[in-house]
């Protein structure tokens, strides 16, 4: 094996300089001042207390958080069922399944997005579609639930297939013998199925939770300008008022309050007597 450790050698490189250099930037810039020279750093926690300070930022956090759950949820609820119906159906269909979930990611999300904007507004398809029996139009745009449409169905895919994968993965004999020795159809989908495809649920969750907390662009094109989440305020900061510091001091907020719904998600994984493995 050592023959082959110089191949590793590019890869670290480029880890190097497209992750670990960034992430010393903004960890850098998150507790500097503004203005300073790049050899006399004021180092400051005032960008922090601004953040924690302003009820403003604090409400868009909360309501971030209460979205991207809320996202998540939905994924999960809506997901496992279509997961389950794949797994569990005719060998020869699930691959046309599959490709049928997977075929909306070849596009670009920027573009599936905007197709939703067409969709939802006041003289959209769907207002139109209502039209022909006179109901609405209805108010759609520019709303929670635009928001949360918009991220359900960009994200959901992530979550059909890791659960997906848990349930193939599943040794089919385990229901075999749960019905053999006296299981019906619910209570082996609740002692077996369920517990084993906890791991594709959880692994799901966060690739669904991840992307939903810090989204910018989805809130942004269906929620409007004034349907703010914290991914748009790091936007914002970045990229219209040029303070790089307080931008960087959220996004190393942000970055922890992942890795610890990442950390607790692992916990959950590993620990038998959450997750139904237990003796």
């Amino acid at each position: 094996m050592r023959q082959f450790r110089s191949m590793v050698y590019p890869y670290v490189v480029w880890i190097a300089i497209m992750i670990v250099v960034p992430m010393l930037m903004i960890l850098l810039y998150a507790f500097t001042g503004e203005g300073n020279d790049v050899t006399t750093f004021r180092f400051t926690l005032e960008n922090f207390g601004r953040f924690f300070s302003d009820a403003v930022f604090l409400d868009v956090l909360k309501r971030s958080l209460i979205i991207a759950i809320f996202t998540t949820i939905i994924c999960v609820l809506l997901g496992y069922p279509i997961a389950y119906a794949i797994a569990t159906g005719p060998e020869k269909s699930k691959m046309f399944w599959i490709l049928m979930i997977t075929l909306p990611t070849w596009i670009n999300m920027l573009v599936r997005t905007y197709a939703w904007v067409g969709i939802l507004q006041d003289d959209g398809l769907l207002n139109s579609f209502f039209g022909l029996f006179g109901i609405g139009p209805f108010k759609m745009m520019y709303t929670t639930f635009a928001v949360v449409l918009g991220m359900v169905y960009n994200f959901i895919p992530f979550m059909i297939l890791q659960i997906h994968t848990s349930l193939a993965k599943m040794d089919k004999s385990l229901l075999e013998a749960a019905s053999d020795l006296g299981a019906n159809r619910v209570q082996c989908f609740l002692r077996v199925t369920l517990p084993l495809s906890l791991p594709g649920v959880l692994s799901g969750i966060t690739l669904v939770f991840l992307p939903a907390v810090s989204s910018f662009f989805i809130p942004k094109l269906l929620g409007g300008g004034q349907y703010v989440l914290i991914g748009n305020v790091i936007e914002t900061q970045f990229l219209t008022s040029g303070d790089w510091n307080f931008g960087s001091a959220i996004s190393l907020i942000m970055a922890v309050i992942i890795m610890i719904s990442m950390y607790l998600t692992r916990k959950v994984d590993t620990d038998p007597a959450a997750n139904g493995r237990g003796e």
